[in-house]
């Protein structure tokens, strides 16, 4: 690539004149990013895509009227100068430049376009406040400006390069996918395109590729990745929007296994080629209840050890209210052992209540060990062999706390026998997994053990296949109706399907508490999920019986999904992809807090766009071309 990148208002760009340009002339274009006027000098700072450099303006070198026009200059005028590079002055080197040893000597400047006062400034001191983010967003061209957010699209750029480059030599062909599609149940609302010339029907824009790649791998091309957009009418939140980014990827003749390869190592090219940091592939693989049982999340962050310990069976026989109300029911006692923890004080500890309620919880108990004994709310708990049992399940020592939430929890523990393990699969509710899970982010961010130089990738495989969706009372699919189910799971599908047509909601409750696992996997960083991926069913024969257990009869899934099983009819691979949240990886890459700190345009949490005022009225007219009509305002 030409760094230059020169033409006919440019001999070369600001950002990349270094001490070896000295002597150089020079004709530079850009933006005037700030102006000092220094009486007899006159120095701007011009600032293209490419960055900064310092130009002067001084009666030595620069005729009068151009130190003249150079004094009228304004925040964010538009000009072009010539001049020569050379040497900044009395040692004034600027190390926050990489253009800060030197400067251009101007002999020239035309204002190609004069800046109006503007609404949001683009310079400013390092200790002054950005303006509100609405504010920004009305002006987000200017507000693009920034260096900060010149960097992150830039960053965002590259890390699309290093995607393509590294699928591309893994073998994977770019294929675009429709933007106007058919309408199919994705787990959220899909917004809706009103056909003109097919009354009263409608496209729905993609919430992801999903079926057109299954249908690709069917096509037979083997491999294929998009860096695809997806639309989803869903609330928003920082880490949200309603139109977002995904690198979608597919592979036929796979299992889990080669899709992970494929994924992790892509992860890992990525942070190689923009952090300049190198992962240690492979990433941990843990299953869905074992994430669940060790650190209450199916997105564990890996960054700490506090690791969940069951330890009902331990005081499920102590005197305590409490801990005596568990026994004979599926309810349990689990917490974590925080090391150094009882140096927290009374005041922190009884915040503990506020953040298990938060969470959904009715709160926590907590006790200390110290060289004395233990201490806290169920110290009288502990005496004898429970206390001996106890230190033994928790590794207490002196000097830690050991936090605890009592209740209805999803999972079983894998290293408690079955008679102390509770129901697989309780649809008790609620499940307390959030409240264990918040209390453990909170204690490792108050005890500051969380290493901020960690890189914590792992895969979580094996997620459940089916949800309870308990006001319509049938089963849901956990990811989508798509996901291969574990082998050892598909004879239990089939039996309770061997009817043929929907299943009862008897048997559907019978199938869930069966606790169904799939062939799903999740990439998580630091606590986040990255992205998710399956296994695919590619058995015509089998698909239909995943839809009847998800209550659709024949001619609705004909209605729905036809088309693919048609297509599975003559001859499909097994399949597997998966799909990583490029918006996510870029705000990680960058180091941004927001979504919207590296989307050019992103639309505020009320899924609005502010500069450009969408959504916005129809006219009636318009409505009428499309064969819509609004109801009175009235009966809105």
């Amino acid at each position: 690539m030409n760094e230059a990148m020169p033409t006919r208002y440019r001999s070369t760009v600001a950002g990349i004149l270094r001490g070896t340009d000295i002597g150089r002339e020079v004709r530079l274009v850009g933006w005037v990013h700030r102006r000092r006027d220094l009486g007899g000098l006159v120095f701007i700072d011009l600032r293209d895509r490419s960055g900064m450099v310092q130009v002067s303006f001084d009666p030595e070198w620069s005729p009068p009227e151009v130190v003249k026009a150079a004094r009228g200059l304004g925040p964010e005028d538009v000009i072009q100068v010539t001049g020569t590079v050379a040497v900044r002055p009395g040692g004034n080197v600027n190390t926050d430049l990489p253009t800060g040893e030197i400067e251009i000597r101007s002999v020239s400047l035309e204002i190609i376009s004069a800046a109006e006062a503007l609404p949001i400034p683009v310079y400013r001191t390092p200790d002054e406040e950005l303006p509100a983010e609405d504010l920004r967003l009305r002006y987000r061209y200017l507000d693009l400006r920034r260096p900060e957010l010149q960097r992150n699209l830039m960053i965002r750029n590259r890390a699309a390069r290093s995607v393509r480059d590294y699928l591309a030599d893994e073998g994977f062909i770019e294929i675009e996918t429709p933007m106007l599609t058919r309408r199919t149940p994705e787990g959220a609302r899909d917004y809706l395109v009103p056909s003109r010339v097919h009354p009263g029907e409608f496209y729905a824009l993609p919430q992801s590729p999903q079926l057109y790649k299954q249908l690709l791998m069917v096509s037979g091309f083997d491999r294929y990745f998009q860096i695809t957009r997806c639309l989803r009418d869903e609330d928003l939140r920082a880490d949200r929007q309603p139109e977002f980014t995904q690198i979608d990827a597919e592979m036929a003749f796979v299992d889990e296994e080669d899709v992970m390869r494929v994924g992790e190592g892509m992860v890992a090219a990525l942070w190689h080629d923009v952090l300049g940091v190198d992962l240690p592939l492979p990433m941990r693989r843990i299953t869905y209840s074992d994430a669940m049982a060790r650190y209450a999340s199916d997105k564990p962050d890996l960054r700490y050890d506090l690791e969940i310990r069951d330890v009902t069976d331990v005081l499920q026989g102590a005197e305590f209210r409490i801990f005596e109300a568990t026994r004979g029911t599926p309810q349990r006692i689990r917490g974590m052992r925080i090391p150094g923890g009882a140096a927290l004080s009374r005041r922190e500890l009884d915040g503990l209540q506020d953040v298990a309620k938060r969470a959904g919880g009715a709160g926590a108990l907590w006790v200390k060990r110290t060289e004395e004994g233990f201490s806290g709310q169920f110290a009288k708990a502990l005496d004898g062999q429970t206390a001996e049992a106890f230190v033994g399940r928790t590794g207490l020592e002196p000097g830690d706390l050991f936090v605890a939430v009592v209740g209805p929890f999803r999972t079983s523990h894998p290293d408690l026998p079955v008679e102390h393990s509770g129901a697989e699969g309780t649809t008790e509710e609620p499940n307390l997994e959030p409240v264990l899970d918040e209390l453990r982010r909170h204690l490792a961010a108050r005890m500051d053990l969380i290493d901020p130089d960690a890189h914590a990738w792992l895969w979580v495989t094996e997620f459940p296949l089916f949800d309870w969706d308990a006001d319509a009372e049938r089963l849901v699919a956990a990811h989508h109706p798509f996901t291969m189910p574990h082998p050892d799971d598909i004879a239990a599908i089939m039996a309770a399907t061997d009817n043929g047509g929907t299943i009862s909601t008897t048997d559907a409750r019978r199938l869930y508490e069966q606790g169904l696992r799939s062939r799903a996997y999740d990439a998580v960083y630091n606590g986040s999920e990255m992205a998710s991926g399956s296994v695919r069913i590619h058995e015509s024969s089998l698909q239909q019986r995943i839809f009847h257990a998800l209550g659709m009869a024949d001619d609705e899934v004909a209605s729905k999904f036809g088309f693919l099983l048609e297509a599975f009819r003559f001859g499909a691979p097994p399949h597997a992809g998966f799909a990583f949240g490029f918006d996510r990886l870029a705000m990680l890459l960058v180091g941004a807090p927001s979504l919207r700190d590296v989307i050019a345009f992103p639309k505020t949490t009320a899924a609005r766009a502010l500069f450009e005022g969408a959504p916005s009225p129809i006219a009636e007219a318009e409505l009428r071309d499309l064969h819509i009509r609004l109801p009175e305002p009235d009966s809105m």
